[in-house]
């Protein structure tokens, strides 16, 4: 995986960032979801390295990074301190400004990003997500049963935390076998690496006060823009899974393009197949489809 990729272990002003870099071209920063690590773009990384130098990174005290401190009402774990440290750390590869795409719980740190330092964002991508605010305004018992991170997660130190550790591998075969897409989509090295990422309690502790952020300092955030009447600026693409919940949920509301419309002025997109983890279930129309949009060709 990621042959001709660089590791680099980055420091930033809160901890440290690991990143696998490639390839050549301008920059673009790539950001996993839960409960994966940057090794969700294994496959489509290196399909994009031929146009772009590439970075996929694990966001702050996940995968191989270093942890922020705790913070009060989990600021440390907020998308704005994630965006910041991914920016510190995109900085230090020399890079002031760059595309950048997100899966799942790294596509909201992508937003956050581009609507606090729009400078240095030049194109942005989101996949199956929509804004924090938008999914918890929306929030009833579809996504309490569905998603259960939501909930969950977010509840208070230590239950959830103790609950994960102590059952990682169900964790991954319920994510990879119940989210849509077919579970032959990871190999077996892939699922074990998940599955000892969440063996680590301090990495555990990590994802759920990032959870414990998305119900809390996030949506107040979010809210502030709104409140605003911020927006993203540069041009913004979103990528949903049609038969998952974006798809379905929000069809009455116009769908996930719909809800973005409301965040950004420039914004295209389509579903692609393969459920919520697509990008691992069909990482050449992933890259097909970034491709296009970050040479401006939609």
């Amino acid at each position: 995986m990621f042959d001709g990729f660089e590791q680099r272990q980055l420091p930033t002003e809160e901890s440290s960032v690991f990143a696998r870099i490639g390839g050549s071209g301008p920059p673009l920063l790539l950001i996993h979801g839960f409960p994966e690590t940057h090794l969700m773009w294994r496959d489509v990384a290196p399909l994009l390295a031929g146009d772009f130098t590439t970075v996929c990174v694990d966001l702050p005290g996940q995968g191989a990074s270093g942890f922020p401190s705790d913070t009060a009402q989990q600021a440390a774990y907020s998308k704005r301190a994630m965006a910041r440290q991914l920016l510190d750390a995109m900085k230090r590869f020399g890079f002031d400004r760059f595309a950048l795409a997100g899966h799942d719980r790294g596509g909201r740190v992508a937003y956050r990003l581009a609507l606090d330092h729009p400078a240095a964002v030049d194109r942005v991508a989101v996949l199956d997500v929509v804004p924090v605010a938008e999914a918890w305004d929306r929030a009833d018992s579809r996504l309490t049963l569905a998603f259960w991170p939501w909930s969950l997660l977010a509840q208070p130190a230590p239950l959830p935390e103790l609950l994960i550790g102590n059952a990682p591998d169900a964790v991954i075969e319920d994510a990879t076998s119940q989210w849509g897409t077919p579970a032959d989509c990871f190999p077996e090295t892939v699922q074990s690496a998940y599955v000892d990422a969440l063996r680590d309690r301090g990495r555990v502790h990590a994802i759920c006060e990032e959870f414990r952020a998305a119900a809390t300092i996030d949506r107040e955030h979010d809210e502030s823009d709104r409140q605003d009447g911020r927006r993203i600026e540069c041009p913004l693409l979103v990528l949903w899974d049609d038969n998952g919940a974006l798809g379905q949920w929000y069809a009455d509301q116009g769908g996930p393009i719909a809800i973005w419309k409301s965040w950004a002025g420039n914004v295209s997109g389509m579903p692609v197949d393969g459920g919520h983890f697509f990008p691992e279930a069909q990482p050449r129309k992933t890259a097909d489809e970034l491709r296009r949009f970050f040479l401006g060709g939609l």
